[in-house]
C-alpha cells in the first residue's frame, strides 16, 4: 500500500482568524490531496437565538473585530425588516452608505498593505524575515505610513457614523441614532484630496504587478469558476444594496436582478466533515459544479460598470485585460480590491458633500414581521443574514452565510492547484513553495473566524494519557 506523507501549514500567517493547509503527499511527492481546514468555532448563529431582535446588530458583529460593520449593516438591514421598515429616510441611508464605504476602505487597506503586499513587493520566495509588514516598513517607509494613514481615515469615517471604531452601535432597527455633524464633515473633506491620491498610488501597485508578471497571474491558481454579487438595477456596482447576479465561467447570465429576500431559492449549503465552514452552492447547478465565487474580483465580473469617474476608468482597463470575459485569475483580487477601494474614497467625498448627512429624520417604522434578511456587499464578498423572530420579539432562528463560506470551495481548489504546481514531485520541499500555497489563500482575504459554522450539535471529546502517552480511557459528548 502506497504511504501518504502530510504536510501541515498552521497556522496560515497574514489572514484573519485561524485556519491550517494540509497537503498529502505520495511516495514520489506528488501532492494527492491539499484541503484548507478552520479550526475554530464561533457559536453566533446559536447564542444569538432568545435575544430581543434590537440587540442583533449589536450582538453579531462581534464575529469579528475586522469587518464588524460589514455584520453590524447586513443585520440591521434584516431588522429593517422586522421593524417594517420599508424605505429608510436620507439620511439613515446615506450615513450607513458612508459608514459601509469607510470599512470597506479600511479594510482593503488593511489586507493590501500590511499583508498581501509583502509577498507582491519582495517575491513569494523572499526572505520570510523580512517578507511580513515590518519589512515594508523598513524598506519603503513612505508606503506603509500610507498604508497605515489610509486606514486610519476610514476607521474614524465609521467612528462619526458609528460611534466606534469597533464594533459600533450607529445603525438601529429602521434607521440609525447620529447624523453627521458640520465640524465631523469638514475634518473628512481637508483629508480625502490626500486619500483619493494615495488611492490611486495602491491601485497602480497592484495594477502594475499584474500586468508586469501578466505570465505568471496567469498561471496562479487560475480555474474556472461561476460568480455571485449584489448589483444594481441599472447593473453598476453597488456595495450596499442591489439584486443578485450570478455568472458562470463563460460569462453567461445563471440568474439575475434576484430579490435577495429570495436567496434560498437560488442557494443551498453543503456541510463536509472536515471543516467548520460551509460550502455554498447555486441550486439549478447542484453542489458538484453549482460553487462559485464571491468579493472583488467576482464584483468586477458580474457588474456592467462604476459610477464613480475614476473607479469607471480603472474598471474598464480592467476588463480589457480579459477582454469583457470574467477574470478567473485568483491573483487578480489584489487589482480588484484597489479598484474598489478608489471607489469608496470617491463615494465617501460624494457623500460628505451631501447635506442629506446633517439630516435630523433618523427613523422610520411600518408593519411588524417575524422575519427578516439583510444582504450587503462586504470587503470579502456577498453576506447573508437571515433571522426569524417571534411574538414575544425574541430571534428564534439564525442563519449567516458569510463571503468567506461562499470562497470556501474555491480556496480549496487553489490551495489544491499551487500545491500541484509548486510542490509535487520537488525533492525538498522549501518555506518559499509552502508559501506560494499560503499565497493562493491569501489573495481571497479570507476571514476565517466570521466563517465557521456548525451544523447540529458540537462534539466534545476528552482524552486522558498516561505518562507515556498511551490512551487510557475517552469519552465525548455532543454540546
Amino acid at each position: 500500500m502506497a504511504k501518504t506523507r502530510v504536510i501541515e501549514i498552521e497556522p496560515i500567517t497574514r489572514v484573519e482568524g485561524h485556519g491550517k493547509v494540509t497537503i498529502h503527499l505520495d511516495d514520489h511527492n506528488n501532492v494527492r490531496e491539499a484541503r484548507l481546514h478552520v479550526v475554530e468555532f464561533r457559536g453566533f448563529e446559536r447564542f444569538i437565538c432568545g435575544r430581543p431582535y434590537w440587540e442583533v446588530p449589536v450582538i453579531v458583529q462581534r464575529l469579528c473585530g475586522i469587518c464588524p460593520v460589514s455584520h453590524h449593516l447586513a443585520a440591521s438591514k434584516a431588522m429593517d425588516m422586522i421593524v417594517g421598515a420599508k424605505k429608510l429616510t436620507p439620511t439613515a441611508e446615506k450615513m450607513r452608505r458612508l459608514m459601509h464605504y469607510g470599512q470597506i476602505m479600511q479594510s482593503h487597506v488593511l489586507h493590501f498593505f500590511h499583508l498581501a503586499s509583502p509577498d507582491l513587493l519582495f517575491g513569494f520566495d523572499s526572505d520570510p524575515e523580512s517578507r511580513n509588514v515590518i519589512g515594508v516598513i523598513d524598506k519603503m517607509p513612505e508606503l506603509a505610513v500610507q498604508g497605515v494613514m489610509m486606514r486610519k481615515f476610514g476607521q474614524e469615517i465609521i467612528k462619526a457614523t458609528a460611534g466606534k471604531k469597533i464594533h459600533g452601535t450607529g445603525a438601529v432597527p429602521g434607521g440609525v441614532n447620529k447624523n453627521l455633524s458640520i465640524a465631523e464633515r469638514d475634518g473628512f473633506l481637508r483629508d480625502i484630496g490626500k486619500m483619493k491620491k494615495w488611492a490611486h498610488g495602491a491601485l497602480d501597485i497592484a495594477r502594475k504587478y499584474s500586468l508586469d508578471n501578466l505570465m505568471a497571474v496567469q498561471a496562479f491558481a487560475v480555474f474556472n469558476s461561476s460568480h455571485l454579487s449584489l448589483v444594481r438595477e441599472d447593473g453598476a456596482l453597488d456595495l450596499y444594496h442591489g439584486n443578485l447576479r450570478a455568472l458562470d465561467a463563460g460569462g453567461n447570465i445563471i440568474f439575475d436582478q434576484v430579490d435577495y429576500r429570495r436567496f434560498n431559492d437560488y442557494l443551498m449549503e453543503e456541510v463536509k466533515p472536515w471543516s467548520y465552514m460551509k460550502f455554498p452552492f447555486i441550486k439549478s447547478r447542484g453542489h458538484i459544479d453549482g460553487w462559485y465565487r464571491v468579493g472583488p474580483l467576482s464584483r468586477m465580473n458580474t457588474i456592467g460598470f462604476i459610477d464613480t469617474p475614476e473607479a469607471g476608468k480603472a474598471l474598464a482597463e480592467f476588463k480589457n485585460l480579459t477582454r469583457g470575459m470574467p477574470n478567473h485569475m485568483s491573483l487578480a483580487y489584489h487589482w480588484a480590491r484597489m479598484i474598489e477601494t478608489l471607489h469608496c474614497v470617491e463615494k465617501i467625498e460624494e457623500l460628505l458633500n451631501d447635506p442629506d448627512l446633517q439630516g435630523t429624520d433618523l427613523m422610520v417604522k411600518g408593519e411588524r414581521a417575524g422575519e427578516g434578511i439583510g444582504v450587503i456587499e462586504a470587503p470579502r464578498g456577498t453576506l447573508f443574514h437571515h433571522y426569524k423572530v417571534d411574538e414575544n420579539d425574541l430571534v428564534t432562528f439564525c442563519n449567516l452565510i458569510v463571503s468567506t463560506t461562499h470562497n470556501n470551495e474555491a480556496m480549496n481548489r487553489a490551495v489544491k492547484k499551487v500545491a500541484q504546481d509548486h510542490i509535487s514531485g520537488k525533492p525538498k520541499i522549501t518555506e518559499g513553495m509552502l508559501n506560494h500555497v499560503e499565497v493562493a489563500v491569501r489573495a481571497y482575504d479570507p476571514c476565517l473566524s466570521c466563517a465557521t459554522h456548525a451544523i447540529g450539535k458540537m462534539p466534545l471529546a476528552i482524552e486522558l494519557y498516561d505518562a507515556d502517552g498511551n490512551l487510557i480511557d475517552r469519552n465525548s459528548q455532543y454540546l
